[in-house]
């Protein structure tokens, strides 16, 4: 039986190796198990299927504009708050934990940059502040962005990633729907070019105002857009609605958006537009 003892022994289990958390990361769409360190390199965006992974403002900056370029403005604008507004927790914690928690001091980051060595300004709004909810902060950043480009005769390009407006800011915030509206179109008189950038999700007031005034607008495919859901549509209506409804694709089809972008050549395609629009 010396055989048999002697197999056995060999048979001793062994730990398993363990490999680091976040290394690899699953494919919502798709599936699909992707190296980490690759999806960053492909700009967020499954090799596979193209589902684009939500990435921040950060991000986005940094695929959109020539490297060193970009300069913030406004940075030192933080939310006040003009209600008391307190659920579960105060307003003022709120902000104070998204700040903590993004680094950034609201839902949107306002600059001058380049794109291939063409000035611009840019609006990058960022889902992961307050689900990129547009306050009072927010208006008046766009707001700024629109004067200054008005002011220094550049192009204007919005990327808008946004749930709608900030209930904490109640009719202050709806206010801003009105104020960013004017502001941009004040900025059309000067027949220079605005161009929005729809990512996943951009709903509710965003879409009801700034996000869809664009002289060309501009989708990442799958992109969740429209103003109320789904579920409150189909309970007013009274109808099942169509496959893909208020997605990208769908929205192509029926005239309201001008055309869907891969993010890997946003930059390509913005270089291209403003070239043709700027005089």
């Amino acid at each position: 039986m010396a055989w048999f003892q002697k197999a056995k022994k060999g048979l001793s289990p062994k730990e398993k190796a363990q490999l680091p958390d976040g290394l690899w990361i699953k494919c919502e769409n798709c599936g699909e198990i992707i190296f980490r360190r690759e999806l960053q390199k492909n700009f967020s965006v499954c090799q596979k299927c193209r589902y684009h992974f939500r990435i921040n403002s950060r991000e986005y900056i940094e695929i959109l504009i020539d490297p060193g370029s970009f300069r913030e403005f406004n940075t030192d604008l933080i939310s006040a708050d003009p209600l008391k507004f307190k659920d579960t927790k105060r307003y003022p914690d709120r902000i104070q934990k998204a700040v903590k928690e993004t680094g950034i001091n609201e839902a949107v980051r306002t600059g001058v940059g380049q794109i291939d060595g063409r000035k611009i300004i840019l609006g990058v709004m960022d889902f992961e502040f307050f689900g990129g909810s547009v306050g009072s902060v927010v208006g008046e950043k766009i707001t700024q962005a629109a004067l200054r480009a008005k002011e220094g005769g550049y192009p204007l390009v919005l990327l808008c990633a946004s749930g709608g407006m900030r209930m904490q800011e109640g009719m202050f915030s709806l206010m801003q729907m009105a104020k960013t509206s004017c502001a941009l179109a004040e900025f059309s008189n000067e027949k220079l070019p605005f161009i929005s950038i729809l990512t996943h999700p951009t709903t509710g007031g965003t879409t009801a105002s700034f996000a869809m005034q664009g002289d060309v607008i501009i989708s990442e495919p799958g992109a969740l857009i429209g103003f109320a859901g789904p579920r409150v549509i189909k309970q007013t209506i009274g109808q099942d609605l169509p496959p893909g409804f208020q997605r990208a694709e769908f929205l192509l089809q029926h005239g309201f958006i001008d055309m869907i972008v891969d993010r890997s050549r946003l930059k390509q395609t913005l270089s291209t537009i403003l070239m043709h629009l700027s005089v």
